[in-house]
């Protein structure tokens, strides 16, 4: 059996993630405005799932902040409703990011 063995090529897989086009960059962190506009900005009233019920993490958070902020719970919110009570009540105790 006659084998030619090229030394021009290397058996070893190659990443092009180094290649990609923004390789790197992450659209979730980027910073907001124009194109780049992060997901984590999205007004809750254009959640596709904002009329659904806030989410047992949701619930849980704003038992917290309503308790430090000695305001009442209410448990029936919808995920718009609760993301934007979490937010008012993280500006009033001071949590906010």
């Amino acid at each position: 059996m006659n084998t030619k063995r090229n030394d021009d090529h290397d058996p070893r897989p190659q990443s092009h993630r180094d290649d990609a086009p923004n390789s790197g960059s992450n659209p979730k962190t980027a910073p907001t405005g124009g194109a780049d506009h992060s997901n984590r900005e999205k007004d809750p009233d254009d959640w596709t799932t904002g009329d659904e019920p806030m989410t047992g993490a949701q619930a849980s958070y704003l038992k917290t902040l309503s308790e430090e902020a000695g305001e009442s719970f209410d448990g029936d919110l919808t995920k718009a409703e609760a993301s934007k009570r979490i937010d008012a009540l993280q500006d009033k105790t001071g949590r906010g990011a």
